[in-house]
């Protein structure tokens, strides 16, 4: 495993309605947390993280999410795609326990490169469950489509914001326009703020090389002022760019120097 992984794009996925007679829902769609108390406020919850992300950030540590080729290969012959589940998986087990379960999380990666996520949102809420989905922000298109229609309109959004939108090439895929980037992150932060500010989250994870005191005063300018802004600690393991591995993160009296500079800003700032 190499720390160069950041240069592979994952490969397109076929829409519904390909010519080939794949059966998108047989096949391994990403990992289900069956059961969580802690990714969706205030409900028990399955989570799905699917496969597939427009960026590279590089302390990913889902990074064979992101990229299934990125995957050790098993050494027993086994297939790479064990542990994963299909979306007929998925929806067995939410039919199962739509009476202990009130919540869906879609997760990732980053859910909106997925081609049937209308589908997938609109089937779990005919099940009755509560949908929130985890976005980077950076395909407000998507985002507002989903949005506009009540049948896939998430109850529920959580933002990740990865360090100051004009410094983005830190964590793309590829090199691009950085005030594109800053635009669309602007575009997503403005559809989610029309949410009720209790459907609504933004998040950061306090990288040192990425999240610094200039960082956050950029990001905050792009939140509202109730937003519910959530901070996590970074984990040096196990990152998509091995030489992350070696950075120490924040110490507790540095990372909280850091929140209550951004609480100064964004009253709801916090570490979770």
């Amino acid at each position: 495993m190499t720390s160069d992984k950041s240069q592979i794009i994952p490969p397109e996925v076929e829409p519904k309605g390909n010519s080939t007679g794949r059966d998108f829902f047989s096949e391994a769609a990403g990992a289900l947390i069956k059961t969580s108390l802690v990714d969706f406020p205030g409900r028990v919850a399955s989570s799905l993280f699917l496969r597939g992300c427009n960026l590279r950030c590089p302390y990913c540590y889902n990074w064979a999410l992101v990229d299934s080729s990125l995957a050790e290969k098993p050494a027993d012959g086994k297939n790479a795609d064990e542990g994963l589940s299909t979306l007929h998986e998925v929806f067995a087990h939410l039919e199962k326990r739509r009476n202990v379960l009130t919540g869906f999380v879609i997760s990732g990666g980053e859910p909106l490169l997925f081609p049937r996520l209308a589908e997938v949102i609109e089937r779990a809420k005919s099940l009755g469950y509560k949908i929130k989905l985890d976005t980077n922000g950076t395909l407000p298109d998507k985002l507002e489509a989903l949005m506009k229609n009540p049948a896939t309109a998430p109850d529920f959004i959580a933002m990740d914001i990865k360090t100051s939108p004009l410094r983005y090439d830190l964590v793309s895929a590829k090199s691009g326009n950085a005030a594109e980037t800053a635009e669309k992150l602007a575009a997503s932060v403005k559809l989610i703020s029309t949410l009720p500010a209790d459907c609504r989250e933004w998040r950061t994870v306090l990288v040192p090389p990425l999240v610094k005191k200039d960082d956050i005063r950029e990001i905050a300018r792009l939140l509202p002022k109730d937003a519910s802004w959530q901070f996590a600690q970074f984990r040096n393991e196990n990152c998509l760019d091995a030489s992350y591995n070696e950075i120490a993160p924040y110490s507790d009296a540095e990372a909280a120097q850091l929140i209550a500079y951004a609480k100064s800003m964004i009253s709801g700032a916090a570490l979770r």
